[in-house]
C-alpha cells in the first residue's frame, strides 16, 4: 500500500483530516521529564481524531541527547496508536547526506513521511523514494511571510517558483511526493497552480489561517491540516481531546 493510500484510509476511518503537531515548547515546561509526559498525554488524548501526527524534530534537537532519546521513544508510542507519522524535519542536502537522513528516519525510526526542502534539486529527494510505502512532503508555499522572497516569485515564463516544486512532485504518480501549503498563504490562484498531490497544510490555529480558503479547491489527493499550538497550549480549560475534536469538526465542515 502506498503512503497516499494509507493516508486516505486513515482519513476515511477517522472522518478527520486533522494533523496534530507535536511541537513542545521547552520554556513552558519545568524539565525534560515533564515535556515527555506532556507529549505522551497529547498523543494519547488526540489519537482517535488524528489523521496523522507531526512531530517537529527541532523542538527535540534543542534538548540535546535527551531530546533524541525522547523523540525516538515518542515515535514508538505514536506508532502504537496506529496513527501515521509525518516527521517535520525539512531536510535538504546533497544525495549522499540525504541517504543517511532517509535511513535514519525511514530505516531506523520507521516514520511514514518526512518534510523536505527541495531547493537542492530532485536528486536530493530521490534517496527518500527508495523506501516503498513511505512519503515525502516538499516545501511548496509555506506559511511564513518570507514565502514571498522565493517560493511565490514569478519566473520568466509566468509561472511561480513553487510550480517547479510541483513539477518534482509530479514525477511520480503514486502519491508518494506531496507538498506543503501554508494556510496563511493559500489562495485560489495558488491552489489552481498546485498539482493534485497530497498536501500538508500548516497555519490553522495560532497562525490565523482561514479554512474557507480551501473550500472548493477540487483536489482529490488526501490532504491534512496541521494544528500545533492550538491544541497543545491554547484554551487550557479544555482537554486535548476536546480541542482535537473541535478542530477535526471545523475542518470536516469545509473539506468533508
Amino acid at each position: 500500500m502506498t503512503y497516499a493510500e494509507r493516508l486516505q484510509k486513515r482519513i476515511e476511518e477517522t472522518g478527520s483530516r486533522l494533523c496534530v503537531g507535536i511541537d513542545p515548547r521547552p520554556e513552558l515546561h519545568g524539565s525534560n521529564a515533564e515535556i515527555e509526559s506532556f507529549c505522551q498525554k497529547v498523543i494519547a488524548e488526540t489519537a482517535d481524531r488524528a489523521a496523522v501526527f507531526k512531530p517537529n524534530i527541532a523542538y527535540f534537537e534543542a534538548l540535546g541527547v535527551d531530546g533524541y532519546r525522547m523523540i525516538e521513544s515518542l515515535i514508538g508510542e505514536m506508532k502504537a496508536t496506529g496513527v501515521p507519522i509525518v516527521l517535520d524535519a525539512k531536510r535538504g542536502d546533497i544525495g549522499t547526506t540525504q541517504e543517511h537522513y532517509a535511513k535514519g528516519y525511514f530505516g531506523n525510526w520507521d516514520v511514514d513521511a518526512v518534510t523536505l526542502s527541495p531547493y537542492m534539486g530532485y536528486d536530493s529527494v530521490e534517496p527518500f523514494l527508495q523506501y516503498p510505502g513511505k512519503g515525502v512532503y516538499l516545501l511548496g508555499v509555506t506559511s511564513n511571510a518570507g514565502a514571498a522572497d522565493l517560493e511565490t516569485k514569478s519566473l520568466d515564463d509566468g509561472r511561480k517558483v513553487f510550480e517547479l516544486v510541483g513539477d518534482m512532485a509530479g514525477r511520480v504518480d503514486d502519491g508518494s511526493i506531496g507538498m506543503v501549503l501554508g494556510l496563511t498563504n493559500a489562495s485560489p490562484e495558488i491552489l489552481e497552480r498546485l498539482p493534485d498531490v497530497p498536501l500538508l497544510i500548516p497555519g490553522l490555529g495560532a497562525q490565523g489561517g482561514d479554512l474557507e480558503s480551501l473550500r472548493g479547491a477540487g483536489k482529490s489527493a488526501p490532504s491534512v491540516i496541521n494544528v500545533s499550538r492550538g491544541i497543545l497550549y491554547a484554551e487550557p480549560e479544555k482537554s486535548y481531546s476536546e480541542k482535537a475534536n473541535d478542530y477535526a469538526n471545523r475542518i470536516a465542515d469545509v473539506l468533508g
